[in-house]
């Protein structure tokens, strides 16, 4: 019979509950208690209940271990005990949240001086922030009798888990009714204005990042659960943050004192929530070709009010930034970096165009401030991160309808909230042709080019966006909101600057255009053709990239950013560098895309931003890889070789 053997054993666990004096210890030292616990072992689960064995593993999780203990096993046991606490188990919920004695000694975890041990106020905050999910009215009335529980989180926001904490509080709690009193116990608590005194050059890098983010995730969950809050009441939260007072101070801090790049770029990130006006992520990346793209939230008036008497500090930062140490790039020494301040301006900018107020262009225009952007476009030809953030303000000025019956008919900008459409044909593609010589400029930068690749130099790192940008200016010329203005910018052009161009357009442009068709046509037919055994056709084997010697070097993929353009197809941005690390293959999918928090994502675009330096390191750059979105991707790179041979397998993501 094929059911010949009883493969079922019992489990050692319930040997050791027949001994009447079994410890805690004893069974936490069993593989599969965590198994036997979910699977609702009653015994188990009556055992693990009793009073005395809470408390040990409260005590477990808020007690910084004996550090005569190897550093290895030292966490096990309170590792062990979270899971246990968390195991979403009925019994255990309904100990530890209706247990008074129990919730104090919790508590009393967060009346210790910083810093906390990070793993264990990670255990801290994911048994409260369970018993928020499942033992809500008594967790949320028991913190509500703390009046000192926020200020004792925000203590201790150096520690990411924290600011996961507080989140908890604001997406955790159901029904929407008992949300909307914990969002207004946490107004009357000031949390928004706490975090915004953090985001200030006195405080720690740290403690100012985890703050930025915390408010960055309170305005995008706010923003999501809107629609499930009742029609008569709005989030005070968001409220509040979107207040003219709130963004007010919040620039005050930034610019208050000693400049400080990470007060700047923690403020801005805030900034440019606010400014989202839909969400961040695979599924709400616009495509950069677009003459407009849905928005699913209104930029409040309040925001841009608030923004526009510093427009001036951030310009100031565009030309005299902080300063920072030389460093060596694969192209030479860069004596005065770009900087993450400067490209978190570049990027507000962008966004501060996308919303088309008047007032707001008016400033710009009047502090020259996109010609300044253009001048660091080709300084930092290197930079493809500027590059882009550069790009969309020119596209972003290019599209904006030049009358209010184009405005109606091109639907790029649903409005901003308070703010009326201008009635005046664009102010800024005069500025973008005439004072910022952007045809001269593209003009310039390209035989210049030409000129280093004729001497056998390397082609500029700014020619891809360079192209783009030029295509832009032709398309919209062809046809877009401003093709009028644009035409009789070109007819009022220099002669010889006219010829230039036109020539440029029929012949240059065209043919680049032409060859980056063929070459993308050519790398989707290479996808096509490629099979699950092209590691092994391209010459090594499964046991090459596992190899430990010490002659082998391999690659560190990172990956950047991401956008989708067009619907098909993901543009993954990656950084490489020769590593001597031993894990010569990163795999990324969709799948793990779409799950990824847009903390993560904030993290990445940090990341983006201060990758720079990484790859200003020897043997580093910045690459573009474009490929299905339905892909897994292996990155590897051959034995003894420089880094160019770098393999990439791709196959159906699981």
């Amino acid at each position: 019979m094929f059911w010949k053997f009883d493969l079922h054993t019992s489990s050692h666990i319930e040997q050791l509950l027949e001994r009447e004096d079994v410890t805690l210890r004893e069974l936490m030292e069993e593989d599969d208690i965590l198994q036997e616990c979910k699977a609702q072992n009653r015994r188990l689960l009556l055992f693990l209940s009793q009073e005395h064995n809470m408390r040990e593993m409260v005590q477990l999780i808020t007690t910084e271990p004996s550090a005569e203990l190897e550093e290895k096993s030292r966490f096990k046991f309170p590792n062990i005990a979270c899971e246990l606490l968390t195991s979403d188990v009925s019994i255990i919920n309904d100990k530890l949240g209706g247990d008074d004695e129990l919730l104090e000694m919790l508590y009393h975890f967060l009346e210790q001086e910083p810093p906390l041990n990070p793993l264990l106020a990670s255990f801290f905050s994911k048994t409260i922030g369970n018993l928020i999910a499942r033992k809500t009215e008594q967790v949320i009335t028991f913190l509500k009798k703390k009046e000192g529980f926020i200020g004792l989180v925000l203590k201790h926001i150096d520690a990411s888990a924290m600011m996961d904490l507080l989140l908890r509080l604001i997406s955790c709690v159901e029904p929407a009714s008992l949300r909307h009193d914990v969002l207004q116990w946490l107004n009357e608590e000031k949390l928004v204005q706490r975090l915004t005194e953090l985001i200030h050059t006195g405080n720690d890098d740290e403690r100012q990042s985890n703050a930025s983010q915390t408010l960055c995730d309170i305005i995008r969950l706010s923003r999501d659960q809107a629609g499930q809050m009742q029609e008569s009441s709005e989030d005070p939260l968001l409220a509040v943050l979107e207040s003219q007072e709130s963004v007010s101070e919040l620039l005050r801090n930034m610019f208050e004192g000693e400049k400080s790049e990470a007060s700047i770029v923690n403020g801005t990130q805030v900034l440019l929530t606010l400014l989202e006006t839909r969400r961040s992520g695979l599924e709400g990346l616009m495509d950069l070709y677009s003459q407009g793209y849905e928005r699913s939230y209104t930029v409040s008036s309040s925001i841009l009010n608030a923004i526009e008497p510093h427009l001036k500090d951030f310009h100031q930062i565009l030309l005299d930034p902080p300063q920072k140490s030389a460093i060596l790039t694969t192209v030479g020494v860069l004596e005065q970096p770009l900087g993450n301040a400067r490209l978190h301006v570049a990027r507000l900018v962008a966004s501060l165009l996308q919303t088309n107020c008047p007032s707001v262009c008016q400033e710009l225009s009047r502090l020259n401030t996109i010609d300044i952007l253009l001048d660091l476009f080709f300084t930092y030809t290197w930079n493809n991160f500027l590059h882009f953030q550069v790009e969309l303000c020119v596209s972003a000025i290019l599209s904006q309808p030049s009358s209010p019956e184009e405005r109606a008919n091109h639907q790029t900008n649903p409005g901003v909230q308070g703010v009326p459409p201008s009635p005046e044909p664009s102010e800024q593609a005069p500025e973008l042709f005439q004072r910022c010589l952007l045809v001269q400029r593209i003009l310039d930068a390209w035989e210049e080019n030409d000129r280093i690749q004729s001497e056998g130099g390397t082609r500029r790192g700014n020619m891809g966006h360079l192209t783009r940008v030029a295509n832009m200016v032709v398309q919209n010329l062809e046809k877009g909101p401003v093709q009028s203005q644009i035409s009789d910018l070109i007819k009022e052009l220099p002669d010889d600057c006219r010829g230039r161009w036109e020539s440029f357009v029929d012949e240059t442009l065209r043919e680049t255009n032409r060859r980056n068709t063929v070459e993308l046509a050519f790398s989707d037919y290479q996808i096509q053709q490629m099979t699950a055994n092209f590691v092994d056709q391209f010459g090594f084997n499964d046991e090459e990239f596992s190899e430990h010697d010490e002659n082998i070097k391999y690659v560190t993929v990172t990956i950047i950013d991401l956008w989708q353009k067009p619907a098909h197809l993901v543009t993954v941005a990656v950084s490489v560098k020769l590593s001597d690390a031993a894990a010569g293959v990163t795999r990324v999918s969709d799948s793990n895309w779409r799950r990824q928090t847009d903390r993560a994502q904030a993290n990445q675009r940090n990341l983006m931003s201060s990758s720079l330096n990484a790859t200003a390191q020897p043997c580093g750059r910045v690459g573009l890889l474009l490929c299905p979105v339905n892909t897994l991707l292996l990155f590897s790179i051959a034995k003894n070789r420089s880094i160019a041979p770098v393999s990439l397998k791709l196959a159906n993501a699981s």
